[in-house]
């Protein structure tokens, strides 16, 4: 072993694995909290409003893949021929893709480029989008994932030469709470704090927290109202999440629709459409309600839960493909 991991102490050296890179491993995923701490042993990075991505480099070839498997090379081909021109080593890396509405990460904005189907079509639609990396999983023959967060990044900073559209996720240290009021003052969507010496787990997990400052989270399309005078597709979508096996009813989604996701939503709607109510209780009062199968998923900002358990002013940001709609769930600390 030598090269580039000789910028490890040799402590860290010995928790390397030597193994034959795998065609997919399951992400590492956050969990949202209330609480807002400082802590000398955290690290803290901003939260993007994106698209979550594994990319795995095998010699010359490139394959990004969501945190479902999905495949993303015709969405961002400019992501992976900035990929194809970094010299040397094999990796799995983690990170999210983003576009951006001034200096805010805009999932809407990026919804114009993770809809499309062909590279000349990604092209014509002039959204730029750029990967922040912030993990590393794999490099050069061995499995990092038991390595300390800060000893990965490290390994991850000096492994690629960051220039658009691939960039690094920096990070501060300690200052957790000033660090998230400056994100919210600046309308970002929050921070993740994820502990200094965690190692890398395919799975949920407290090691990283979201400190979020705006409320969103995904739900399942489980119906849809008729649309009324001009409104073409569909009125409002009616959403919820998953309680154990149960469909739980979180509301209707009437508002932040342009005319082309009305139409192109509309008809993804028509073709699943069900005669029978997904939801465990069938007791919602819609007028012009149309049933479909719980497998679109959206991703939905609101204001807060209401004493009821219904969300307060919705509106849609856009479909998530990187989620299957059974891992849907109410995102609050009650499942942390």
């Amino acid at each position: 072993m030598d090269g580039i991991f000789n910028i490890l102490p040799d402590q860290a050296k010995k928790l390397l694995v030597k193994k034959e890179k795998p065609s997919w491993v399951s992400p590492m995923l956050a969990t949202l909290t209330h609480e807002r701490f400082s802590r000398h042993d955290w690290i803290f990075e901003r939260k993007f409003d994106g698209e979550r991505c594994l990319t795995i480099k095998d010699g010359a070839y490139i394959s990004l893949f969501s945190r479902n498997r999905k495949q993303l090379n015709s969405s961002y081909p400019e992501i992976v021929e900035a990929f194809k021109k970094q010299k040397g080593h094999d990796w799995i890396v983690d990170g999210e893709i983003v576009a951006f509405d001034g200096d805010v990460t805009s999932f809407s904005r990026l919804q114009q480029r993770m809809q499309v189907k062909s590279v000349e079509e990604t092209r014509r639609r002039g959204v730029d989008v750029y990967y922040y990396v912030f993990d590393l999983l794999y490099l050069d023959g061995y499995d990092t994932c038991n390595l300390e967060l800060k000893q990965r990044k490290r390994l991850l900073e000096h492994m690629l030469k960051y220039k658009d559209p691939v960039r690094f996720t920096t990070h501060k240290k300690t200052e957790g709470e000033a660090y998230y009021r400056e994100a919210c003052r600046k309308g970002w969507e929050g921070i993740i704090a994820k502990r200094a010496a965690s190692k890398y787990i395919h799975k949920r997990s407290r090691e990283w927290l979201k400190f979020k400052c705006v409320n969103e989270q995904e739900f399942v399309i489980g119906g849809f109202t008729e649309p009324r005078r001009a409104r073409i597709g569909f009125g409002a979508l009616l959403v919820g999440y998953y309680d154990s096996n149960n469909l739980v009813y979180a509301g209707k989604v009437g508002t932040g629709y342009d005319n082309e996701t009305l139409e192109r939503l509309g008809r993804e709607l028509e073709n699943i459409e069900q005669g029978y109510s997904p939801f465990s209780k069938s007791d919602i009062r819609e007028k012009g309600i149309h049933w479909v199968k719980p497998e679109l998923v959206a991703q939905v900002g609101f204001t807060e839960w209401t004493s009821h358990g219904k969300l307060r002013h919705p509106r849609f940001l856009g479909l998530r493909r990187d989620k299957p709609a059974r891992e849907v769930v109410r995102e609050d600390t009650r499942n942390g």
